[in-house]
C-alpha cells in the first residue's frame, strides 16, 4: 500500500512538472511574439490612424492593414497591462484610447499616464484561435491578477 501511495505521488509530481514546463514554454513564445512586433505610443498609433489612404480621407488602416490578433497595452507609469483581442485589432486598440473600451485604461490614459502598444497577429503565430492567444497572453503578462483585465480571457 505504501508503495502505491509513493508511486501516485511521484506520478502527480511528474504531471505537475510537465505542466509547469509547458506554461514556461508558452510564456516564452508569447514574449518572443510581442518582442518581435512594433511598439507604439498612443500618439504614434493615432498618427498612423489619421493618415489618409489614397487621398480619400479614410484611415490608413481602414481596409488593408487591420488584422485579427491580440494587443498588449502597457501602462508604463503604473506598470500595469491590459490584453485584448479583435478580428480588427487596430479598431479595438483605437476604442481603448478613445473611451469606447476598458474604462480604467481610458481614464489612466486621459489623465496622462505613459503607455505603449504591441500587437500580435494571429496569422502564423503558432496559436490556433484568438481566444487561445489572448488567454495565454493574459496569463503571461499577469494582466488579470495585477492589471486591467477583469477575466482570464474568452473561452
Amino acid at each position: 500500500m505504501d508503495l502505491l501511495v509513493i508511486f501516485l505521488l511521484v506520478f502527480i509530481l511528474l504531471i505537475l512538472l510537465s505542466q509547469d514546463r509547458q506554461r514556461k514554454k508558452i510564456r516564452q513564445q508569447i514574449f518572443e511574439l510581442a518582442n518581435n512586433t512594433l511598439e507604439l505610443t498612443p500618439e504614434e498609433f493615432f498618427e498612423m490612424r489619421n493618415k489618409s489612404f489614397g487621398g480619400r480621407g479614410r484611415a490608413l488602416y481602414s481596409n488593408n492593414y487591420n488584422f485579427a490578433g491580440v494587443y498588449i497595452l502597457y501602462n508604463k507609469s503604473k506598470d500595469l497591462y491590459y490584453v485584448g483581442q479583435g478580428k480588427k485589432v487596430l479598431n479595438r486598440v483605437n476604442d481603448h484610447f478613445t473611451g469606447k473600451g476598458n474604462g480604467d485604461v481610458y481614464a489612466d490614459y486621459k489623465y496622462g499616464d505613459d503607455w505603449t502598444i504591441k500587437m500580435i497577429a494571429l496569422e502564423n503565430c503558432g496559436f490556433n484561435t484568438l481566444n487561445e492567444l489572448e488567454r495565454y497572453a493574459i496569463e503571461t503578462y499577469a494582466s488579470y491578477e495585477r492589471g486591467y483585465n477583469k477575466n482570464r480571457g474568452n473561452t
